[in-house]
């Protein structure tokens, strides 16, 4: 994408009203304005919170926000001229039930109050296979912690990837920690149990790995 056209994107992230775009410093100087009142101030409405961390296009928040009205969805990412596309998608097609976060996911818990969030998606991360890397790896057990501090205590999270080292990983740390797991399997599309969200909103990307043949792997897990 050329600099003229993100250049664009970030004016047009400005205008839409379902994009918070807060910046460093309000989100660690301890009182960001809607930690604690995304629900009052952002949806105004009691529906139950859903995050898409690394959200890329936006894919997942934007098919999740259409199959359940009933919640509310934001896509979180740094990379604001990649979710322009989803957050314009939302506008178009009048989806007040979905936002997007501009932020670093290490930040979640300066954004989000203690059990303000009822389900987290995990979608196609980078797997940081370098050991070096492990630190950025979105499973890990610094991120599940803060994860578990945003989460209600019946709180969800639902990891897919193409990434057999990541699921490999995601699996032996769940159970080396205690962590419940709920389902998994090693391909989505040829396992009958698969729930139907995992399997009818395909990303971007996953429709490129599944013409390269890849399978899609599903984690749902809960942190205790």
């Amino acid at each position: 994408m050329g600099s003229k056209n993100k250049l664009k994107r970030f004016r047009e992230n400005e205008t839409f009203k379902n994009v918070i775009q807060p910046t460093r410093e309000e989100l660690t100087d301890g009182d960001f304005f809607l930690k604690g009142k995304w629900n009052s101030d952002f949806f105004k409405n009691n529906n139950p919170i859903v995050l898409e961390l690394g959200c890329g296009k936006g894919e997942y928040t934007v098919g999740l926000a259409q199959a359940y009205p009933e919640k509310n969805f934001i896509g979180i990412d740094i990379k604001g001229a990649r979710f322009w596309r989803g957050a314009k998608t939302a506008l178009e097609e009048q989806l007040d039930n979905a936002g997007f976060l501009r932020m670093q996911i290490e930040l979640i818990t300066h954004a989000f109050a203690k059990a303000e969030v009822d389900e987290i998606w995990i979608t196609f991360p980078d797997p940081q296979i370098k050991f070096q890397r492990t630190k950025h790896r979105m499973t890990n057990t610094t991120f599940l912690k803060k994860y578990k501090e945003v989460l209600k205590p019946e709180g969800v999270i639902n990891l897919k990837t193409d990434s057999e080292f990541m699921h490999g990983y995601t699996l032996g740390l769940l159970h080396g920690e205690g962590h419940e797991i709920l389902h998994a399997n090693h391909n989505v599309y040829k396992n009958e149990y698969s729930p139907k969200e995992v399997v009818q909103i395909q990303t971007f990307y996953e429709k490129q790995y599944l013409k390269e043949g890849k399978p899609i792997t599903y984690i749902k897990f809960r942190v205790n």
